[in-house]
């Protein structure tokens, strides 16, 4: 008798008799009961044709573990958190319907779950993450919008529990981490820029505690320098969250005595408040002045004009890092997973060749607060 007539004809049996239990699947493949549950979990000590093997008979014969049963056993809840602080401009809104889709899907795959939690600030995110680690609700975090210094991960290891970063701290160590390398970007927009002609290009950055605006503004700094240009304090601003922040930057950078002709956007919701800035002074994104920026949210391809960004893949990130705490909390070393992807740049009208020099985009700005004065489009 055939492999997948035995298969088929144990499965008419285990369905007459009742639900398939672990033992029965054991009996059939001829191995040990510990052994197949290790296989199924996907340990690394098993070895990859044998947890194929038990997964394609396990489903053949229509085996379901018990979730309650499998926790005592494997001490695992087959669940993974992630702790959103949604409060003020620090939300994750921008990239959150992908990046939850990626991970969710990536899981369901190993048939865990994502637990997901939302905090009010981020003391308050400390607190939800102790919560659900005692009332053991997860066997692992993933940890979005790192700080330099966060005080996430000092809790996550003194409490033992396994975790992966999406991003890096001031200090990377020993932690597992998924990145996308924001200051290659950054430094790619201030080339792209210079190319058009640019030569006082200013940055507009996020919020100083947040590991990600420390590299993205390396990368300006950096890109500055391969490209011969000065750096000038007056044109750096940060703090830069929101629409509203990046409104409030590229105001005052716009109102400098001598303005920048570019301005790099640390975070696409910023630099869609800059579009609205500069058109406020008289200036026409794009001809007047350039604005490029990073995220590549949907709003960007929908502003006027469209937003040219580095845009980052929401939905594979997540799906990394479903994989990554997967392999962790499975006993995987930390300290192999140190990755980084790349933003894709999409390239539309909000950026081009310079076409004013910062003393016309002075007079501008200085006709447009004249109302009587100001230009129509």
């Amino acid at each position: 008798m055939s492999e997948s007539i035995r298969i088929n004809a144990k499965n008419q049996s285990a369905k007459r008799a009742g639900k398939v239990t672990i033992q029965d699947l054991a009996d059939h493949l001829g191995l040990a009961k510990g052994t197949v549950s290790r296989a199924l979990n996907k340990y690394p000590d098993i070895a990859a044709p044998t947890q194929l093997r038990v997964a394609n008979a396990a489903k053949a014969l229509g085996y379901r573990p018990s979730s309650h049963a499998q926790a005592i056993r494997t001490g695992l809840v087959k669940s993974v958190g992630l702790v959103l602080n949604v409060a003020g401009e620090n939300a994750h809104r921008p990239f959150l319907s992908d990046f939850l889709n990626g991970i969710s899907m990536r899981l369901g795959d190993e048939e865990w779950t994502l637990v997901v939690a939302t905090a009010q600030s981020d003391e308050h995110s400390l607190e939800v993450h102790a919560r659900l680690i005692a009332e053991q609700k997860v066997d692992g975090f993933i940890l979005p919008r790192t700080k330099i210094e966060d005080a996430r991960v000092a809790l996550l290891r003194q409490k033992a529990m396994p975790f992966v970063l999406y991003g890096r701290l001031g200090e990377i160590g020993d932690c597992a981490w998924f990145d996308i390398a924001g200051e290659a970007a950054m430094q790619s927009a201030v080339a792209r820029l210079s190319g058009f002609g640019h030569r006082r290009i200013a940055f507009i950055g996020g919020s100083i505690d947040n590991n990600f605006e420390t590299l993205r503004r390396d990368g300006y700094l950096s890109g500055l320098e391969s490209c011969g240009l000065p750096r000038d304090p007056e044109l750096i601003v940060e703090g830069a969250m929101s629409v509203q922040g990046g409104f409030r930057a590229a105001h005052n950078l716009l109102n400098l005595a001598t303005p920048p002709t570019a301005i790099v956007c640390a975070l696409d919701r910023a630099a869609l408040g800059a579009s609205h800035a500069a058109a406020a002074l008289g200036l026409f994104v794009g001809r007047d002045i350039s604005i490029i920026s990073y995220d590549g949210i949907p709003e960007g391809a929908y502003a006027s004009p469209p937003l040219t960004t580095f845009a980052v893949d929401s939905k594979a990130a997540g799906e990394r890092l479903a994989d990554i705490i997967l392999q962790v909390v499975r006993g995987a070393n930390s300290s192999d997973f140190h990755e980084l992807g790349e933003a894709r740049l999409i390239a539309r009208q909000s950026d081009g060749p310079l076409t004013k020099s910062p003393k016309e985009i002075s007079a501008l700005v200085a006709e447009a607060l004249q109302p009587s004065l100001g230009r129509t489009q």
